[in-house]
C-alpha cells in the first residue's frame, strides 16, 4: 500500500471515530423502539424497563464522549508556562516565524516557555483534528539553555515539519488526529461514572486500531519533519540537535534530582530564578565528555508501541545521508556551532524567575531562600546529623541501659566505647536493621552494618569540621555537591574510618587526625 493510500485510510478511520458514537446511538434507539412497540409485555415489563434505563445511561455517556471528541485538541490555559509576545522577545519570535516559513506553515499564534527539555506545536483542532485552528508553540527554557542558535533552528523547523504536507496533505492531518484521539481516550479513562469504563474500552480498542493503522504514516511524517529541519538549519545542525537533546534530557534529570531539590528536606530553595536557572551552571561546568557520560548512564525509556519517532540513531543516519542540495545555503556555513540559543532572549534571568513562580507548588512561597553555598552547607549538616543519629542512639542505649532522654554522645565518647570493645557485641545489636537483615549474625551481621557505622562516624567528623570552620561548602557543578574537607582529611579519613569499624576496632588513626589536623576550639 502506498503512503498516500495509508494516509487516506488513517483519515477515514479518524472520521469513523466520530461515526462510531452515532452508530451506537442509532443501534440503541432501534432497540428501545422495538422494545416499546413490538416486544413490550406485562410479564417482562421489569426487564424491558431495565434495558431502557441502561440504554438511556449509555446514551448519555456516549453523547458526553462525542462532545469530548468534538472538543479534543482544544487549547486550554497553561498555568505552568510563561507566555512571551513578539514585542517582548522579537529575536526568538523571528526564529520561530522563519522556521514556520521554511516548513510552508503558518506561525503560531502563541508562544510559551516551559520548564522541560522539550519543544512542540499544538493546534486548537476541531473534529479530532480534521479542522485546523489556533496554534500554540511551547519551548523548554532548559532546551534553550543547552542548544546553540543553529541547533534551535533545526528543532523549531522540525516541530513545524510535523504539519508539513510532504508527499500528501493528509500526513499533517493524521498527526493532529492522533494527538486529539489520545486526548479523547484519556477523557473516557478518567470518567466519573461506572459506565465510562465499558464505553471507554470500546473507544480505546478503536483508538488502538487507528494508531496502528496510522503508525507508518506518523513515522513517515517524523522523517519529513527531519528533512524540513535539515533544509532550514543544515544537516550538521539538525543531527547535532538530535544528539544534544538526548544529552540535555539526561543532564536536566540529574540537575533536578541533585541540585534543584537540594533544599527540600530543609524547606529551603536556592535564590529566585535559580531553581531552573541553576541548570546553566551545570552545563557550563561540565565538559562535552562528562555530559555525554550522563546520557550514556541514563537508561532510555521503553518506547511506546505506537511511538511515531523512529530510533534517534536511525534518524541521524538518514539526515547525514541527505544530499548536499537539501542544505539551506544561507545557514549551512554556521554548522551546528554558534551563539547560545539563550542569547535570543531578553532578560533571561527574569524569565527563569517568572517560570519558577508558575511551576513551584504553593507551599514554596513559605520556604526560605538561600545562596547555593549556604544551601549546600545546610544540607550537608542535616545529612551528617541524619547519618550519625542511629549510631549515637545505639551508643547512648548501650552506655546508659535506657532510652536516651538528653544529649546524645559525641564523637570522643563514641570512640571511647569502641576502645572498650563495645562496638560489635553491644552497640551493633542496637543499630536499626530492616526486617530482612534482623536474623543475620556473626560476620554477616558485621558486614551488613559496617557501611552504616562508617557513614555515621563520617557524619560526626563532618559535623566537627563544620563547627570548627574547617569544612566548607562545595557546590561541585561538575560532580556532586557536598563538603570540601582539609587536605589531610581528604587523604586519611577513609582509612581511619575503616580502622575504627574493623572487626577489631582501632580508633588511633582517627584520633590522630582529630588532634593533629583540627584546631582546638576557643574556650
Amino acid at each position: 500500500m502506498t503512503f498516500r493510500l495509508r494516509a487516506l485510510r488513517a483519515v477515514v478511520l479518524l472520521a469513523g471515530f466520530h461515526l462510531m458514537g452515532v452508530g451506537l446511538l442509532a443501534a440503541m434507539a432501534v432497540l428501545d423502539w422495538l422494545l416499546v412497540t413490538r416486544l413490550l409485555t406485562e410479564q417482562a415489563a421489569w426487564f424491558e424497563g431495565t434495558v431502557l434505563a441502561v440504554t438511556a445511561l449509555l446514551a448519555v455517556t456516549i453523547v458526553r464522549g462525542m462532545v469530548t471528541s468534538l472538543r479534543a485538541g482544544r487549547l486550554g490555559p497553561a498555568p505552568a508556562a510563561v507566555a512571551i509576545t513578539p514585542q517582548e522577545q522579537p529575536r526568538l519570535w523571528e526564529e520561530v516565524r522563519a522556521a514556520a516559513r521554511a516548513a510552508g506553515e503558518r506561525a503560531p499564534d502563541e508562544l510559551f516557555l516551559v520548564a522541560e527539555v522539550n519543544a512542540g506545536v499544538a493546534e486548537h483542532g476541531r473534529l479530532l483534528g480534521l479542522l485546523p485552528g489556533r496554534r500554540r508553540m511551547s519551548l523548554g527554557l532548559p532546551l534553550l539553555t543547552g542548544l546553540t542558535v543553529p541547533q534551535l533552528r533545526a528543532v523549531l523547523a522540525h516541530e513545524f515539519g510535523h504539519f508539513a504536507h510532504g508527499d500528501t496533505r493528509l500526513g499533517g492531518l493524521t498527526m493532529r488526529g492522533r494527538a486529539a484521539l489520545v486526548h479523547t481516550v484519556r477523557a473516557f479513562e478518567t470518567g466519573d461514572t461506572w459506565l465510562h469504563h465499558p464505553v471507554g474500552r470500546l473507544y480505546t480498542a478503536y483508538a488502538r486500531m487507528f494508531l496502528q493503522a496510522s503508525h507508518s504514516t506518523a513515522r513517515r511524517q517524523e522523517l519529513v519533519a527531519d528533512q524540513v529541519a535539515a533544509r532550514h538549519a543544515g544537516r550538521e545542525a539538525t543531527a547535532a540537535a538530535l544528539r544534544a537533546t538526548q544529552v540535555l534530557e539526561a543532564a536536566h534529570r540529574r540537575y533536578l534530582a541533585t541540585y534543584a531539590t537540594l533544599g527540600e528536606p530543609l524547606a529551603a530553595l536556592p535564590p529566585v530564578g535559580e531553581v531552573g536557572g541553576g541548570f546553566r551552571h551545570l552545563l557550563a561546568a561540565r565538559s562535552t565528555q562528562q555530559l555525554a557520560r550522563l546520557a550514556a548512564e541514563s537508561r532510555p525509556s521503553r518506547p511506546h508501541p505506537y511511538d511515531s519517532h523512529p530510533p534517534t540513531p536511525e534518524r541521524i543516519a538518514l539526515i547525514e545521508a541527505l544530499p548536499p542540495g537539501d542544505d539551506n545555503q544561507q545557514n549551512r556555513p554556521d554548522g551546528p556551532d554558534g551563539p547560545e540559543a539563550l542569547s535570543l532572549l531578553r532578560e533571561p534571568d527574569r524569565l527563569f524567575a517568572a517560570l519558577e513562580a508558575r511551576t513551584l507548588p504553593p507551599e514554596a512561597s513559605t520556604m526560605r531562600r538561600m545562596s547555593w553555598d549556604d544551601l549546600v552547607l545546610a544540607r550537608a549538616v542535616a545529612d551528617a546529623d541524619d547519618w550519625s543519629r542511629p549510631l549515637r542512639l545505639a551508643v547512648a542505649r548501650t552506655l546508659r541501659s535506657s532510652e536516651p532522654d538528653g544529649e546524645l554522645p559525641g564523637l570522643e565518647e563514641i570512640l571511647d566505647a569502641f576502645d572498650r570493645g563495645l562496638l560489635w557485641p553491644e552497640i551493633a545489636d542496637r543499630m536499626p536493621k530492616p526486617p530482612q537483615a534482623a536474623r543475620l549474625t556473626g560476620q554477616s551481621a558485621r558486614n551488613f552494618l559496617r557501611p552504616r557505622i562508617f557513614d555515621a562516624l563520617a557524619g560526626l567528623v563532618h559535623l566537627r569540621l563544620v563547627a570548627l570552620g574547617q569544612a566548607t561548602a562545595d557546590i561541585a557543578w561538575a560532580g556532586q555537591p557536598g563538603l570540601a574537607l582539609p587536605e589531610a582529611w581528604e587523604k586519611g579519613m577513609d582509612d581511619a574510618l575503616d580502622a575504627a569499624t574493623a572487626d577489631t576496632p582501632d580508633t588511633t588513626p582517627l584520633r590522630t587526625l582529630l588532634t593533629s589536623h583540627t584546631p582546638t576550639p576557643p574556650p
